[in-house]
């Protein structure tokens, strides 16, 4: 599961925004503000979970009605997460289902701040102000083994699915997994990818391995997303991030890469803690299951984590990292194959400089501008190219 950031990061939280916006031109701001920006992961959701927030008030987190309008957002994808525990435990379509209520409570409390999001076609009609929120499930395992619930999900606004997680499921494997139980999709996995393309519910292969990433490009009829990776060519032997093969699967596929910010992703160092963290968690479940097996005691996993953290700090970050990625991407897989997934509220706060929250893509956009990026090539970087891929998935739908 993804920690809360300590306390005092989020005391600070508040304050940086405004801080981190002034280094964005006026360009920059009003190209952000007349753009139709969408980030395919937000994880809102979650957050909602852990300690409720009235997201349509400014908060401490890095996403709320407040922030979306001083940076322009219009459409932020609520990641619905589930962990791996909580499908061992058979809990993940319940958590599910929790936080979509929230979402839905949180749109009915303030409608004349959020709407609820079902096609791409709706945007158009968006009202002034007014943040559209689609769903995006984290983690196949709602599903459980049972493809009927995939139409369920489906009516109740779920309009991707990150196929797998940090470790295996029914569906693929996992890019963080020493163990690959697939080598690809499983049968049921193969009927998931077929059954969300019959819906119309977009196929995305962040956190998948590279085998189970390109069996379900390969397997789909319309495109596929990657809805918040990196590019691996920065992080070296992270898998999580795409390789330039997987990239250019997905273009050829005529999808999107939709870089996100998250300094584990961006930063090479911080990568290689976030691997090594994975394999350490997993040898740690190893261990405490010999251990009660033999009547042991087990190691405490939140002292284990705390210990973790102390031992392995985030290194600061700059924004120029999240720049670098987005300009290697277009000239990688071309301009129409590139967009934006940040993972705010998803990675305890560990983010790069001037890009703290959704109050900051005008410096997002300053940067792109300085590379010497055009006008429209950055709207469809900001949420051009997404809409494109999501209107021909719906299109596809039978």
């Amino acid at each position: 599961m993804k920690p809360l950031r300590s306390l005092l990061a989020t005391a600070l939280l508040a304050a940086l925004p405004s801080l981190a916006l002034a280094q964005a031109t006026p360009a920059a701001r009003k190209l952000a503000h007349d753009a139709i920006i969408v980030d395919t992961h937000i994880d809102g959701p979650e957050m909602l979970q852990d300690g409720w927030r009235d997201l349509g008030q400014r908060t401490d987190r890095e996403f709320d009605w407040p922030k979306a309008q001083q940076g322009g957002l219009k459409v932020a994808f609520m990641s619905i997460y589930t962990s791996p525990k909580q499908d061992a435990e058979d809990k993940a379509y319940q958590v599910a289902n929790a936080m979509i209520d929230s979402i839905e409570a949180l749109v009915q409390r303030h409608p004349d701040k959020f709407a609820l999001l079902r096609s791409p076609r709706d945007v158009a009609r968006r009202k002034p102000g007014v943040v559209l929120l689609p769903f995006g499930m984290e983690n196949g395992a709602p599903i459980g083994s049972d493809l009927r619930r995939l139409q369920f999900f489906h009516d109740r606004g779920v309009r991707y699915i990150t196929l797998a997680h940090s470790a295996a499921n029914r569906i693929a494997d996992s890019s963080y997994g020493i163990e690959r139980k697939w080598h690809g999709l499983s049968p049921f996995g193969r009927d998931v990818v077929k059954e969300m393309n019959r819906l119309g519910i977009m196929v995305d292969v962040s956190h998948l391995s590279d085998e189970s990433a390109m069996e379900a490009i390969k397997l789909s009829r319309v495109p596929v997303i990657a809805s918040h990776s990196g590019m691996r060519h920065f992080t070296p032997g992270f898998e999580r991030n795409a390789s330039d093969d997987v990239a250019k699967a997905i273009a050829a596929k005529g999808g999107v890469v939709q870089l996100t910010f998250g300094t584990g992703f961006v930063n090479p160092k911080a990568a290689a803690d976030m691997q090594g963290s994975f394999r350490a968690r997993e040898d740690l479940r190893l261990r405490n299951l010999a251990a009660k097996a033999a009547g042991k005691p087990i190691e405490d996993e939140a002292e284990f984590s705390a210990r973790w953290e102390r031992e392995h700090p985030s290194p600061k970050t700059d924004i120029s990292a999240v720049i670098d990625q987005v300009v290697y991407a277009v000239k990688l897989v071309g301009i129409d194959h590139v967009g934006i997934g940040s993972d705010f509220d998803g990675v305890d706060g560990n983010l790069p400089t001037q890009l703290q929250s959704v109050a900051d893509y005008p410096n997002l956009v300053a940067g792109l501008q300085a590379r010497g990026l055009r006008e429209g090539d950055i709207r469809k970087i900001l949420g051009g190219n997404l809409l494109r891929v999501w209107t021909a998935v719906e299109n596809g739908a039978q």
